[in-house]
């Protein structure tokens, strides 16, 4: 068995930014991501907790109430997925949401990733930034290659 030391918390202004599932507001995640809205189709609540556990999970929080998430799936090698991207409403335009993603692209199993993988509607400028590109054969899709 081999020890992973765990990732250290980040600072963005007064935001906090962890990777530790511990801390995660369950019910919050659930209502957002699971609930159907345009984030969800609807995901029983007894599969919810799976998708997390098998997820390095990023969560960020404002004065100790949780008010972001991303999750990544990742071979830790060649491919990584990144899903579940949002900030609330209130905090978005502050700058929060690219903070995450350079934390998330930080962590210590993700460094060197070959291929990263996205599917968005609407924040192409935000990945963008990141060095992703929108897929000819669908524009929902972005992809980033590391060389």
């Amino acid at each position: 068995m081999t020890f992973r030391a765990p990732y250290p918390d980040g600072q963005f202004g007064d935001y906090t930014f962890t990777a530790d599932k511990k801390r995660i507001d369950l019910e919050y995640l659930y209502n957002l991501l699971c609930v159907p809205s345009r984030y969800s189709t609807g995901l029983p609540p007894e599969r919810f907790p799976v998708v997390i556990e098998h997820s390095l999970c990023f969560s960020v929080y404002y004065e100790g109430k949780q008010v972001g998430f991303s999750r990544v799936i990742s071979d830790q090698s060649e491919f990584a997925s990144l899903w579940d991207v949002f900030i609330d409403d209130v905090h978005r335009s502050k700058g929060v949401g690219q903070a995450l993603l350079k934390y998330i692209f930080a962590h210590t199993e993700l460094k060197g990733i070959f291929r990263w993988f996205l599917m968005t509607e609407d924040a192409h400028g935000l990945y963008q930034k990141f060095d992703f590109k929108t897929e000819v054969y669908n524009p929902y899709i972005m992809m980033k290659v590391n060389v």
